[in-house]
């Protein structure tokens, strides 16, 4: 049996001092060098959690083919089988795999991206002579024609120029490929997923303001701030550096916070490095020897999103609402720096571990998570992210927060730093918490009405019915008619 082992490597491509982190899979001759090269070409445009996932995608397919060698005659039936076992696992009604996978099945989303990223190492080998696509393209039915076209309008309409269709178009729709995934269930994003805004307030004093060591209870509030005042990301929060917040002119009692480029963003202070360059990447390089954290790999990667900016120096400005939280942060910022003054750090990152093992490092995601979760604890709640309960919950509870306050959905665009209005629909159309409660209060307002005419008609026919006595149920009159022998005592 082969032995597969994902793992990362870092890898020096030329002659230079800069190494590239990938992972990469290894086999009992090494490095599984096409998947290598692949990866190497896609490096440039290319993100890590895109690498991570080609690596698992072709870790399952030698895995499969390894626990059915020579079985299939034909590589493209032997794929076919494949994502059929991803779907629907491989083990038996009794428990029993004797492939010795034991795969439970998958959701439909996650069969489609395993197949999409097989689908382009697969292509890219055939391109580069390294093998055969698994998964070829055959002509497409008229039904499949069409569902073709539908994606690609649904794809291209909210881009400048998007309906037209570029040359060429009409060979593409009528392609498809031979193994196509599942359909998946079409999923309203709705308020289910927005932090629940009564149990901010609680969660904000009395689950994360108190925590054991007030430094991590004053971290966690700042970040807690940037999520549900600014409608920032964790990893957005994690990229602050302790000179991206400045004292605001206009409101004496708020600051201005701004979130730059990890790469791209101007470096602090008018700075200049030695070959004239002003990002942050040269920055990082030059003054502590460290690299952004979106390049990273591991727990210590934080990655970077957003992809519109607000101003020629790659940064994108924070807007609080409502805007006494802005003064909150403000006056705890205050406070948190001295709390960083006698630590030594060597970086510029404003958000700090207080552990003794990593003290002054710079703070990671996954350690704030664990941070959020015991604060959760100590309000008596748990971490579920349908209900909103999550760190991202706090960025649609931003988003609605505004919609509410029926804020033109330009300037909601413009406040979440969107690139199109279709990120809009998540918060503008109605949400589960939404449909109860207009479900609810109907159903009262109809309650009352139906109540009120059935009291009345009780209350002018009971007696008289009662009077009459009930033949069935009551034949002797022992409690009704004109003179029951049992009467309700008083």
């Amino acid at each position: 049996m082969v032995t597969l082992v994902k793992t990362q490597a870092s890898i020096r491509t030329d002659n230079t001092g800069a190494l590239l982190h990938t992972p990469v899979l290894l086999t009992d001759n090494g490095v599984f060098s096409p998947l290598l090269d692949y990866i190497l070409s896609q490096s440039v445009h290319k993100s890590l959690p895109w690498m991570n996932r080609v690596v698992f995608a072709c870790q399952l397919l030698l895995e499969y083919m390894e626990a059915n060698r020579d079985l299939f005659s034909c590589p493209d039936i032997l794929f076919q089988h494949f994502v059929q076992r991803l779907s629907d696992g491989t083990i038996d009604a009794q428990g029993y795999d004797p492939s010795g996978l034991f795969w439970l099945p998958r959701k439909a989303s996650n069969v489609n991206q395993l197949l999409s990223a097989l689908n382009g190492l697969t292509d890219w080998l055939e391109i580069n002579n390294r093998g055969i696509s698994l998964n070829p393209f055959i002509e497409a039915s008229t039904h499949q024609e069409r569902l073709n076209y539908a994606a690609w309008h649904k794809k291209n309409q909210y881009h400048f120029l998007g309906h037209i269709k570029p040359k060429g178009i009409s060979d593409t729709m009528r392609k498809t490929r031979k193994v196509r995934g599942k359909k998946d269930v079409i999923k309203v994003d709705g308020d289910a997923i927005s932090f629940p805004e009564n149990l901010f307030k609680s969660f904000f004093i009395e689950g994360v303001g108190t925590a054991r060591d007030p430094r991590i209870a004053m971290r966690d509030q700042l970040i807690l701030l940037l999520m549900h005042g600014a409608g920032v990301r964790i990893s957005d929060a994690m990229h602050l550096w302790v000179d991206d917040v400045f004292h605001d002119p206009q409101k004496p009692n708020n600051v201005i916070v701004r979130l730059y480029h990890p790469e791209d963003g101007k470096a602090p202070n008018n700075w200049i490095g030695h070959k004239k360059h002003r990002t942050r990447a040269a920055y990082l390089a030059e003054e502590f020897r460290l690299i952004p954290r979106n390049k990273l790999a591991g727990t210590a990667r934080v990655g970077w999103k957003t992809r519109l900016v607000d101003h020629q120096d790659n940064y994108i400005q924070l807007h609080w609402f409502p805007n006494y939280l802005g003064e909150i942060f403000a006056f705890l910022w205050q406070q948190h720096l001295l709390y960083l003054l006698p630590l030594e750090r060597k970086h510029p990152y404003a958000f700090v571990s207080f552990s003794k093992e990593n003290l002054g490092t710079p703070l990671t995601i996954n350690a704030y998570n664990q941070s959020y979760k015991a604060a959760m604890a100590r309000i008596n709640q748990i971490i579920s992210k349908p209900e909103g309960r999550s760190p991202h919950g706090h960025r649609h509870a931003y988003g609605r927060r505004l919609s509410n306050a029926k804020i033109d959905p330009l300037l909601i665009k413009k406040a979440m730093h969107h690139s199109s209005l279709i990120s809009q629909t998540i918060y503008t159309q109605p949400g589960i918490r939404d449909v109860s409660h207009a479900l609810e209060t109907a159903t009262e307002q109809l309650d009352k009405k139906q109540h009120n005419a059935f009291r009345e008609d009780v209350e002018i026919s009971w007696k008289t019915i009662l009077e009459h006595g009930f033949s069935n149920i009551d034949p002797d009159g022992l409690f009704s008619g004109r003179y029951p022998k049992f009467k309700r005592s008083s």
